[in-house]
This record gives structure tokens, sequence and C-alpha cells, in this order.
């Protein structure tokens, strides 16, 4: 029991320094549920945080800081803190959107699952989403079954701009459609009961279409396809989801001089302007998009050969055509 006793101390003394880390230094203007920017706020935040985490962690589960908890209600609510360190809500108090009724132990039973909803803090882009959304597949099909958190996780989510590496923001991004469309048991939550004799549809063979498919899943997000245009400069992808029949089978939209890539996936790591020459420098290093990695002076460079090579051809019939005329005169 007293060895049990110092695992415990140790376990919770760990927590206690996990919870530490929850609180990053903000940035920009401070808003609606950003992240405070005075220290002795950050600190009362991390003080908070600490109280939530040292239960709602899978530690927890094997030693429980208070007698009595429910472990089964507990296991579906339990976060990864150093996936939300590094999510776009990090520094945030949790109690910011789980209100003041989660702050005791244990919680009212009133508030249940209730937790504040996305559009207190982002009306401005949730107005616009909405409208995107309301023509998405996602809408006309299960609108019963979406809300914001179906895809984005405040305690994991993270926007391209905050990921920097298109690795990355694909594997975060595909990781959301995948969790759906590439597992049995959400697709029957989702998409109701499997008939019998019929199986869920294999993602690698409704995209054979595409050379090289596993390769696509790594280079690119399925938005770059599932989806038109932003046409809002503040969203950087459409929230309308395009089913099959409408989606992006053209390989020259990617393949091209003019990638839509630029636009989409390496909308935050075009730091090229021309830089040696390449007119997409940032796929150079994470992809090879056929006429999308030209270089300028390459081409210049091939101008100028093509064009003195006429010349001389030119110029060497030219000196034949008077050498014949001289000839014929003598």
């Amino acid at each position: 029991m007293k060895n049990m006793g110092i695992f415990r101390s140790a376990a919770l003394a760990g927590l206690a320094a996990i919870a530490w880390l929850t609180t990053l230094p903000a940035t920009g203007e401070e808003t609606l549920g950003a992240p405070p920017k005075d220290p002795e706020t950050q600190m009362m935040v991390r003080t908070w945080n600490g109280e939530c985490i040292a239960c709602h962690t899978e530690q927890a589960l094997l030693f429980p800081p208070r007698a009595g908890m429910d472990m089964e209600k507990l296991a579906d609510a339990l976060l990864d803190p150093f996936q939300f360190q590094k999510s776009d809500h990090a520094g945030m108090a949790c109690k910011t959107c789980h209100g003041k009724g989660y702050v005791d132990y244990p919680h009212a039973p009133a508030q249940g699952e209730k937790a504040l909803e996305c559009v207190e803090c982002h009306a401005q882009i949730a107005f616009r989403v909405q409208s995107q959304f309301d023509q998405s597949v996602h809408a006309r099909n299960l609108s019963e079954h979406f809300t914001c958190n179906t895809c984005h996780d405040p305690h994991v989510d993270r926007v391209a701009r905050a990921v920097g590496d298109p690795h990355q923001t694909v594997a975060l991004d595909n990781a959301r459609c995948m969790a759906c469309h590439n597992s049995d048991e959400k697709f029957a939550e989702y998409g109701g009961k499997i008939p019998e004799g019929k199986t869920r549809p294999d993602i690698d063979s409704i995209h054979e279409f595409l050379p090289n498919t596993q390769r696509h899943w790594q280079a690119v997000r399925c938005v770059e396809c599932h989806t038109p245009v932003s046409t809002h400069g503040k969203l950087d992808i459409s929230h309308e989801i395009l089913d099959r029949e409408r989606a992006e089978r053209d390989c020259v939209t990617c393949h091209s001089q003019d990638t839509e890539l630029r636009a989409r996936l390496y909308r935050y790591t075009q730091t090229e302007a021309n830089e040696l020459g390449f007119l997409n420098s940032a796929l150079l290093g994470d992809a090879y998009v056929i006429g999308a990695t030209r270089n300028v002076y390459i081409d210049r460079l091939a101008i100028w050969l093509l064009g003195l090579t006429l010349a001389g051809v030119a110029v060497h019939g030219l000196i034949r055509i008077l050498a014949g005329i001289f000839r014929r005169r003598r």
C-alpha cells in the first residue's frame, strides 16, 4: 500500500507538470476565447487546467485522484495534454468552453454534456461556413449527425497556417476524413447499418482512377479535390464538401504550372517570390508536380538556345544561298 501511495503521488506530480505545459504565449490581438496575454492570468489558467487534466487523462484511469469517480464515464471524456498543448485552443481555460458548472467536483448533474457552442466565439466565420455547409453532401444526407465537433476536435485541431509543414497538414486533415470514411464503426453510425452481403466502400477502390493512390493520400488532402475554391478570404478551405460526382478529377488542376495547390495546401508555405527562378519552389521539397516546378531562368535559357539554333540555321542557309549565287556569277 505504501508503494501504491508513492506511485500515485508520482503520477499526480507528473500530471501537475503536464498542466504547466497547457498554456502557450498568446500572439496577436486578444479576442473572445483567445489565450490571455498577461502572465498573471496565464498562471491562473494553468492552475485551473491542471485541476481538469488531473482527472481527464489516461493516467487518471490508473491512479484516480479522487475516490468514488465514475471511471466508465471518465473513460469517454479523456484528452491528450500534449496534443492540446499544440492545438489552436492551447492556453485557454477549459471552463471558457465548458462553463463554471464544471469547476467543482463532482460536476453539477444539470450540466450534462453542455459546452459553449463554437458560434459563441467564431460567429463571423460560422456565418460564412453555414452557407457553404448547407450545400455540402454532408448537409444533404447527414445533417442530423453533424456539428462543428464532428470534424473539428477543439482539443486537437490546428489550422494549416499554424502547422506550416505541408506533410503534417495533410496527415492532420486527412485523419478527420478517414476517421469516418475508413471506419466500419463510424460508417455504420452515420451511414446506417450496412446491408447484409455488402461492405463499406473501400477508399482505395473508389479512388482507383488516381495513379499511385497511396502516394496521393500522403501528398495531398481529401479536401483538395472534394471542395470548391473558397470564396471567402478568411476561409482557407470551403466547407461545401463535394460528392464523388462533383469532385475534381482533372489531373491538370494540380499538375500544371498554375497548380491549385498554391492556393490550397501550399498557401502558407509559399516563400519563393521567384526565388532562384522557380515558379513554385515550396513544392520542390515535398512533391514533383509536372509543370509546377519549372524554373524561370531555365525556361529563358531554353528559349535563347532555341532562338540561337534557329538563327544559326537561318544564317547557314543564307550563306549557302549567297555562296551559290557567287559561284554562278563566276
